[in-house]
């Protein structure tokens, strides 16, 4: 961070910075400032002529992260049936290009859904994050819904959150629980931290209940709410917040 007393021309005013990344107006933002609910670099800044490095300082506002870099963009999309999770395809199948040519940035998909799992999929220019989101160290957790074959009993549900055996290895849900259960099958939710392929498929498969139809609801604190089959949209400031809070959270844990 760059203070007042190093040098006027350097940096820029943190109330100006918090204003250009919208978190508030530049006025607001000296109030949040003078009451001690701005921190840079983990440290609490209370003087409004500090100036920080927009590009190197890490700066929050009540324990969640402001986006500085406006050149990051963070956008969901909920992903069809049928398009594969990649920039290009070899096979000539629908990709992911045709719902990214609304930014000028280049920005590609954090993870994958199979082809024919829709719901919710991050697309990202910021490679730190998508690390984060994406690497099984982290344990980010991801919540699906999935229509099943068969009537799913409670005794299923306690084995898949026991764990069950798979050709690479044991797995088990965070969370489970049947939404409903009539006539020729049941709609299941599963919580999972595991990125392992087609792991849903599996485990479900594994417990006598193929999937008939699987759709991807959160990633980590984004909820995919009312987005439309095929629709983009940016993320607001508030779920920004919230994905750079755990890429910093993740930075921080050893």
């Amino acid at each position: 961070m760059v203070t007042e007393a190093e040098g006027s021309a350097e940096g820029v005013r943190l109330q100006k910075a918090l204003a250009n990344a919208g978190v508030a107006s530049r006025r607001a933002s000296e109030i949040l400032i003078a009451a001690g609910r701005v921190r840079v670099n983990g440290s609490v800044v209370s003087t409004l002529g500090s100036r920080i490095d927009p590009d190197n300082d890490l700066v929050d506002v009540d324990g969640q992260v402001v986006q500085l870099d406006t050149a990051k963009r963070y956008v969901m999309l909920n992903k069809p049936r049928g398009v594969v999770s990649t920039m290009s395809d070899e096979n000539g199948r629908p990709d992911l290009t045709e719902f990214t040519s609304d930014w000028d940035e280049r920005i590609y998909n954090v993870g994958r859904l199979d082809t024919d799992t829709t719901g919710l999929l991050v697309l990202t220019n910021d490679g730190e994050l998508a690390n984060v989101l994406s690497h099984p160290k982290f344990g980010v957790t991801k919540v699906y819904i999935a229509k099943v074959r068969g009537q799913v009993t409670g005794q299923v549900v306690a084995k898949l959150t026991r764990g069950i055996e798979l050709d690479d290895g044991p797995i088990a849900a965070d969370k489970a629980r049947v939404l409903d259960s009539s006539g020729g099958s049941s709609l299941v939710e599963l919580t999972l931290h595991s990125g392992r392929n087609r792991i849903v498929r599996r485990m479900m498969a594994g417990v006598g209940h193929p999937v008939i139809e699987l759709v991807r609801r959160q990633f980590g604190p984004l909820h995919l709410g009312t987005l439309a089959t095929g629709r983009t949209r940016e993320l607001d400031k508030v779920e920004r917040g919230a994905l750079l809070t755990l890429a910093r959270e993740a930075k921080e844990t050893p």
